[in-house]
């Protein structure tokens, strides 16, 4: 798993994903024709090949912070890159990308710092960023208003080795899951695009363009999920399988592409999940409105605490979803019919 701790521990907030595709590029160019950096800063690897032409997207930024000022005192107050509950963030140990130096810090309030009760449901706005430095020192270090905030958690296992947990899971886990499908069909005769997106969490804008040069016959987006562990009849549950998108609250998951994976989960004997949700939605919704449309859908591993510094995932969840993919990509069929 030591590509997946890697990915993990990369800082690569929205805007800020160098460090994560520098990772990526690595691994991917032996087992792929071409590969570039677009205008945008998306990673695009070709495997070379017959039709169809399949793309598969993982996005690459993780949902963070950015400096918004900064007082005389050095105390930072900061702005959410995509969606955090302003819980998930207190008392997290975090790493701000400075221009000449990283800088770590911990996340508290003045209650906090005092060691006073809380008893109020804090805000975005009564946190801050205590770094132990004054604004003279933090600026020699390069940190300043839009510099990246992200969370330090390296990844660990929760009770035993098959249970992950750790940061940007969501989707880090996709791209691990990407680089280790490279691996398995380098000799495949299909033509296939990996592609490494960014600034999913701020608005997909990465998928948007990316697609529309790609020009997929069909494409899958990789990712992970909420999990509804304490709903009534749960559907999307760590453990339990991939998970493939039906409906979330801006797109319908294609038929044919869906039906395909259902085939393929029995044949292999894989366990899998459907989700039909009113929240969220991913970059399969930009690829499938490119162009004159490309038929498209999502995979998903299901992630517990999604969208903070302490995810938990199952390994078996991520084989199998490596495993699901690998036989729908092995002979893929030509076209989807709506």
């Amino acid at each position: 798993m030591e590509l997946l701790e890697n990915l993990i521990s990369a800082v690569g907030v929205s805007g800020s994903e160098e460090s994560v595709r520098n990772i990526i590029s690595e691994e991917m160019k032996p087992f792929v024709d071409k590969s570039y950096v677009d205008n945008l800063g998306n990673f695009i690897a070709q495997k070379k090949g017959t039709v169809p032409r399949v793309m598969l997207a993982s996005h690459m930024d993780e949902v963070g912070l950015m400096i918004k000022n900064m007082d005389m005192n050095g105390r930072i107050y900061f702005s959410t890159v995509g969606s955090i509950d302003s819980l998930a963030l207190i008392a997290q140990k975090v790493v701000i990308k400075g221009d000449v130096e990283s800088v770590q810090g911990v996340i508290t309030t003045k209650e906090m710092m005092q060691g006073d009760i809380i008893n109020y449901l804090p805000k975005i706005a009564d946190l801050m960023v205590d770094t132990g430095l004054t604004k003279k020192e933090l600026d020699s270090k390069g940190v300043k208003v839009g510099s990246p905030i992200s969370f330090i958690k390296p990844l660990f296992y929760l009770g035993s080795k098959q249970i992950i947990s750790g940061k940007a899971l969501d989707d880090r886990v996709g791209c691990y899951i990407l680089c280790e499908l490279a691996k398995r069909l380098k000799k495949n005769k299909n033509e296939i695009f990996y592609v490494f997106t960014v600034q999913e969490e701020v608005g997909l804008y990465g998928a948007k363009v990316s697609a529309y040069e790609v020009e997929p016959a069909y494409a899958i987006a990789v990712e992970v999920t909420e999990t509804d562990e304490y709903a009534p009849m749960a559907t999307k549950q760590i453990g339990r399988g991939p998970v493939i998108t039906v409906k979330d609250a801006e797109m319908l998951g294609s038929k044919c592409i869906n039906n395909w994976l259902t085939d393929i989960a029995k044949k292999r004997r894989i366990p899998i999940q459907y989700s039909v949700s009113e929240s969220g939605t991913t970059d399969a919704l930009a690829i499938s409105l490119s162009k004159g449309g490309i038929p498209s859908t999502v995979v998903s591993v299901a992630v517990r605490n999604i969208h903070t510094g302490v995810g938990v995932v199952n390994k078996k969840d991520i084989e199998n979803t490596i495993d699901l993919l690998e036989g729908l990509l092995i002979n893929p069929p030509l076209t989807c019919i709506v």
